[in-house]
């Protein structure tokens, strides 16, 4: 008599298919994606509020996809664009059982959806979305004028339905800055700070999120420095991971345009930077910081003709 409880497999044998990491590593090093903007040009932005009915306030961004690469050994879906949306919920009053507070309690949350990245992510929160999450906390809180809604909380939750991710197809290791977190971070406030303003949340002001790196001038078979001190480097706006091989810092600030005030500031380096100073009387820190409020200042405009444009 036959199993009927156990399931067969196929009569014929087949080989399931395998990708070949080395050609493909072969294949990158040859043809990587190239910038084509200007060092100080940012990508093109969409921002549009009021798509989900349900919520306070809510928003949705992308950024412009880059250019993939003219290969037939490469899908052309491997060129991902960055692509946020942001739900806000509030202000609505705290349970009868919380303690009194003067202030508006602000809950941010931020998860990636499974299919964010080419790695699969988890159900559960990890240590990367927290930490997005407590540095989107911290610019929020300095454009929310929070006493005006005592006893009260505002939850903002954010999903990462695409994300910048920091290597190409058959990279492992490439030694640089990881510049997808810091573009995602820039972008959770923008879209952070546009659905605020949809849910008629008073705030000092529009807060905008942008972001900027220092490049190593050096070719892609040189060795890297020990540090940027000798070595000549280049300021670049709202750099796209996958297009720039020798990043060495990179910057994200939360901006107040017409305040001129810098509620968040975070800095990533993988070398010392230098503290001589250098163009304008510069340092590289002062640097990185001035590109990234000028990628802020930049963006802000994006917000407002985007929250003009808002029905009702």
């Amino acid at each position: 008599m036959a199993d009927r409880r156990r399931v067969n497999g196929p009569v014929g044998l087949t080989r399931p298919p395998l990708l070949d990491i080395a050609q493909v590593s072969q294949d990158v090093n040859r043809k990587l994606p190239q910038r084509t903007r200007g060092p100080k040009e940012l990508r093109k932005i969409f921002l549009q509020t009021g798509l989900t009915p349900s919520a306070s306030g809510s928003a949705y961004l992308e950024l412009e996809r880059q250019s993939p690469v003219q290969d037939k050994g490469l899908s052309s879906s491997s060129a991902s664009a960055l692509k946020l949306t942001c739900t806000v919920h509030g202000p609505r009053p705290l349970p009868r059982s919380a303690s009194f507070t003067p202030n508006m309690l602000l809950s941010t949350n931020v998860k990636y959806a499974p299919f964010a990245s080419r790695e699969r992510r988890g159900y559960l929160r990890d240590a990367a979305e927290r930490d997005i999450a407590v540095h989107l906390d911290t610019a929020l809180r300095g454009a929310i004028i929070a006493e005006r809604w005592p006893k009260s909380g505002l939850d903002v939750v954010i999903t990462i339905l695409e994300e910048d991710e920091d290597t190409w197809w058959g990279e492992v290791g490439t030694g640089q800055v990881p510049l997808g977190m810091m573009s995602v971070l820039a972008g959770c406030i923008t879209v952070a700070s546009t659905a605020i303003v949809d849910a008629g949340i008073d705030c000092v002001d529009i807060i905008s999120g942008g972001v900027a790196a220092l490049c190593l001038d050096i070719g892609p078979d040189e060795k890297r420095p020990a540090s940027t001190s000798n070595s000549s480097t280049q300021l670049i706006l709202d750099p796209c991971p996958r297009e720039h091989r020798n990043i060495v810092a990179a910057c994200v600030v939360g901006y107040l345009k017409a305040r001129d005030e810098v509620t968040e500031v975070r800095i990533k380096a993988q070398l010392p930077l230098s503290s001589q100073p250098g163009l304008n009387d510069q340092t590289e820190v002062d640097q990185l910081v001035e590109g990234a409020i000028r990628a802020a200042a930049a963006v802000q405009t994006v917000i407002v003709e985007a929250l003009r444009e808002a029905p009702g």
